[in-house]
């Protein structure tokens, strides 16, 4: 099984797509982050996160492309990728690309949300559109307690499972030496694909990724106040001709 394109977000609605996760971390519990927190692949969560259309032409003053992914640092095995925006500080995601015989076969995202939220970060496994959903997501860390996580929907490219971490996911991941991801193929029901996900530099990722949400958080408030302004202002300079 392997996944048959790189999902991103583009332009600064990834930046807004990103600060509005917390949402998607409302169904669990805090203290229960191994629990089917996702919805059902059944109910079809908007999919415009892997579809956003292409940035076009668009680009930065240092003529960069506005909503392409870019790797800002590496951290042991995982990768810290921002997404380019006119912003202050783009939006950034932790990301490992889970291997099955040597084949990229799912995608593993994390990003770290507001302080005071349901939950302090979520995780987005993208994986094959041959995965059987109804045997959801498996997770496990150091074979330790599995738990299993329905997925949320799919795209024509791939399906999408969303786990919100609680503080004690997020712990168990720190402490970690690897992590376990298995999904079952839809054409081989009695099979299991079980993919490794190392947790080498996971705590330094995490830590650094707290920092760059915070200041990508910071910077999109700071916006949305501005442009609020600007438009409090246009209709008083309206007036005023």
């Amino acid at each position: 099984m392997s996944i048959p394109s790189t999902p991103r977000l583009t332009s600064i609605a990834a930046a807004t797509l990103l600060a509005a996760l917390p949402a998607l971390a409302q169904e669990a519990a805090p203290e229960a982050p191994a629990e089917d927190a996702a919805q059902p692949a059944e109910a079809a969560a908007p999919a415009e996160a892997a579809e956003a259309p292409a940035a076009g032409d668009a680009t930065t003053e240092a003529g960069e492309a506005l909503g392409q992914p870019y790797v800002a640092e590496v951290t042991g095995d995982w990768q810290i990728e921002c997404i380019r925006t006119t912003l202050e500080a783009d939006p950034c995601r932790m990301v490992q690309m889970l291997l099955d015989q040597g084949n990229p076969a799912v995608r593993t995202e994390l990003v770290a949300l507001p302080e005071g939220g349901p939950a302090p970060a979520v995780a987005t496994f993208y994986t094959p559109l041959e995965t059987l959903l109804s045997e959801q997501l498996t997770l496990s860390v150091d074979g330790g307690r599995k738990s299993k996580h329905m997925f949320n929907y799919c795209t024509p490219q791939f399906c999408v499972a969303q786990v919100p971490f609680a503080p004690d996911a997020v712990e168990a991941f720190k402490r970690g030496n690897k992590a376990e991801a298995i999904i079952v193929p839809l054409r081989a029901p009695g099979q299991q694909v079980q993919l490794s996900m190392s947790l080498a530099g996971f705590t330094a990722g995490y830590n650094r990724l707290t920092e760059l949400s915070a200041a990508s958080t910071e910077a999109i408030r700071k916006a949305q106040a501005q442009q609020q302004q600007q438009q409090q202002q246009q209709p008083a300079q309206s007036g005023g001709n």
